[in-house]
């Protein structure tokens, strides 16, 4: 092989290498730190990805079954910056992603709606939702729906719950169903929230 063949060689991998888009794949919904719209696309073979980036605002203030005070309280944090969470995955097994929506608090992004669509012809139906007025959100997890609600007692703070439930739901015959619960007590002390050091 001459020099310039080799050369020839060495950039079309580099242009191949260059053009593979992606930035990794995830299957679990993104951190709820930032009250903004954000995506993670699974790793499911079985399910692609929408070709573009589903409207969950509309989705969720046209979807008749979310409560009035949810479609009420959604509203722009900073901008045209809506506090929603979204991911989409391969939950029920069918020929196009799932979307899961998580409806977040502008201030301190406490989940306050989480709900999973199914892709149904042109559009999606309501195939889970919970609604807490304390806190919760729904993520993707292998295949799996993931519900965590906090939990509170009487004069816990919103950053401080004294514990939580992690519950764990698989499509099966057209719905979701329960398939595991575990439920974590917090220590006291969390909820006394961080302590200056002692100066001697």
């Amino acid at each position: 092989m001459s020099a310039a063949t080799a050369g020839f060689a060495a950039l079309g991998l580099l242009l191949s290498a260059c053009s593979t888009g992606g930035s990794g794949a995830r299957d679990e919904g993104p951190a709820h730190s930032e009250p903004v719209v954000s995506t993670a696309p699974s790793s499911s073979p079985s399910a692609s990805v929408p070709a573009k980036k589903i409207d969950a605002v509309r989705l969720v203030k046209e979807d008749p079954k979310v409560s009035p005070s949810i479609k009420r309280d959604l509203k722009p944090c900073v901008g045209k910056a809506y506090p929603v969470d979204v991911s989409y995955g391969n939950l029920t097994g069918g020929s196009a992603s799932d979307v899961v929506v998580n409806v977040l608090t502008c201030g301190d992004a406490v989940g306050i709606g989480s709900y999973v669509y199914r892709a149904q012809g042109d559009g999606y139906e309501n195939v889970f939702q919970a609604e807490e007025p304390a806190s919760v959100y729904a993520e993707i997890d292998r295949g799996d729906l993931v519900v965590t609600k906090q939990l509170y007692e009487s004069g816990d703070s919103v950053a401080y719950p004294s514990g939580e439930e992690v519950i764990t739901y698989r499509w099966s015959t057209n719905r979701f169903t329960e398939s595991g619960r575990t439920r974590n007590d917090f220590g006291n002390a969390v909820g006394d929230g961080p302590t200056e050091p002692s100066v001697d």
